[in-house]
């Protein structure tokens, strides 16, 4: 079972761009609270957020595509409604 993304068994969870979009926000806010400490260990904290950061948005432009490719293909998701998985085995 998934515990946060949207699979047979949680219907009701998120689509993976969802949570990294939110993970993206939480960071930035986070990053945004020491950018301005100029102490040497906090400027390796920011420079690090920013690098995870340009990760988390590659991952969430590759989630949207995906998204899109299932969408074109198969349609919506029906997944909150109980519907079977677009791809893969149930």
């Amino acid at each position: 079972m998934t515990r946060f993304l949207v699979s047979d068994e949680n219907p009701g969870g998120y689509k993976l761009e969802d949570i990294l979009t939110t993970i993206r926000a939480d960071v930035l806010k986070r990053s945004s609270k020491v950018a301005m400490d100029d102490r040497p260990e906090a400027q390796h904290v920011v420079s690090n957020n920013m690098e995870v950061l340009q990760h988390l948005t590659r991952a969430i432009e590759l989630a949207k595509d995906s998204t899109r490719t299932l969408d074109k293909a198969f349609g919506p998701s029906r997944a909150l409604e109980g519907g079977a998985p677009r791809v893969g085995v149930a």
